[in-house]
């Protein structure tokens, strides 16, 4: 049986980790319109670079990273202060064993304290693992996105799902005036 999945804020010493994970979604065709290599130098400086309310989890059991995930501004302006677009990757062999759900669980559970009332994800139409994520955690869709974007220089679709959360007191700290 493998051991529990422990779920920490991501180091610079995770770099190489996140980056092999990104690329295998990369390859994938349906996770990202991101090409790849990430390598750990690149991942090191993108994780460096990230606001303090743009925290990246890992997620790891017996000492290897299984997943990570990320929160982001949604935007710079103001009125969506409060909102942020989620992030889950979940390394090949540790799909299906319920990872991915820990690690949204978690982002939803962590966004309140970094003043975001809503989070929101943005799935390619072909990723029908990240859309059962999403509804798995309580997300509704909202809509399409049609044609919104190229991966290997075909048009795809993104589904666009929010989940309003439930904690949303932490908020008016961050607001702006």
């Amino acid at each position: 049986m493998p051991s529990p999945l422990h779920i920490r804020a991501a180091g610079a010493a995770d770099a190489e980790a996140i980056g092999a994970i990104y690329d295998e979604g990369v390859r994938s065709g349906v996770a990202t319109f991101a090409s790849g290599p990430h390598d750990a130098e690149e991942r090191r400086a993108w994780l460096a670079g990230r606001p303090a309310r743009a925290p990246v989890y890992c997620g790891e059991a017996d000492g290897r990273v299984l997943a990570w995930s990320a929160l982001a501004p949604f935007s710079h302006r103001p009125w969506y202060d409060g909102v942020a677009e989620y992030t889950v990757y979940v390394s090949s062999g540790a799909r299906g064993r319920g990872v991915g759900l820990r690690m949204l669980d978690h982002l939803v559970a962590a966004a309140p304290s970094f003043g975001y009332w809503k989070l929101v994800g943005m799935i390619l139409g072909a990723n029908a693992g990240g859309l059962r994520l999403a509804r798995s955690a309580g997300f509704r869709v909202v809509g399409t996105h049609r044609a919104h974007g190229r991966v290997a220089g075909e048009w795809r679709d993104v589904t666009v799902v929010e989940r309003h959360l439930d904690q949303v007191a932490a908020v008016d700290d961050h607001l702006p005036s």
